[in-house]
């Protein structure tokens, strides 16, 4: 797959050096810029939420936060250690706020406590990774974010879309993981 890349790559860069070398190199360099910029407003914003969320760990708000959505965690994942269910809560609390980036390495975490020494992942693993992927957001705070960085005149216009949006699709995630997990048994996949 990566020589694939790398011929549409080559191929676009000779095109575009042939056919005006001046605009080819001009976007190359705009492109670059952007990137790079794009890269630190990322950086700076996800610098703040994660040391906020390390914050909330130090504190004990994190247990807190925990505590609160534990009726909900241990629906959803049965069987699961405390531990496992604060790093969950983390992962779901930075998706609800809008920061999936942030939430990875809380999720990181805890699939390490929900896994087991098997390889294959188990129901409690599979519902973490359709909710992370789902994203339900209440405050999608990276979007706005960004849209007020590039000058939007109402950065958070989108929101009850998105709300919409990433209820609906976080419901049937975790409706079809409860429903693959009746029908295909952790035990039977083993």
């Amino acid at each position: 797959m990566s020589k694939i890349w790398l011929i549409m790559l080559l191929s676009a860069i000779i095109t575009a050096i042939i056919k005006d070398p001046s605009v080819a190199i001009s976007a190359m360099l705009t492109g670059a810029k952007d990137s790079v910029d794009l890269a630190m407003e990322l950086v700076a914003m996800y610098g703040v939420w994660l040391g906020f969320f390390a914050l909330l760990d130090k504190v004990g708000i994190a247990d807190f936060i925990a505590k609160l959505l534990r009726p909900v965690i241990k629906f959803l994942f049965k069987g699961s250690s405390d531990e496992a269910q604060k790093y969950v809560s983390m992962n779901m609390s930075a998706n609800l706020i809008g920061l999936g980036n942030a939430a990875t390495p809380m999720g990181i975490n805890a699939v390490k406590l929900l896994g087991d020494e098997k390889e294959s992942a188990n129901t409690n693993i599979i519902m973490l990774v359709v909710i992370s992927a789902t994203s339900l957001q209440i405050l999608p705070t990276t979007v706005i974010s960004m849209r007020a960085a590039h000058g939007s005149a109402n950065a958070a216009d989108f929101l009850i879309p998105c709300i919409v949006a990433t209820v609906i699709s976080t419901v049937i995630g975790i409706a079809l993981v409860k429903l693959c997990s009746k029908l295909f048994p952790d035990s039977k996949r083993a």
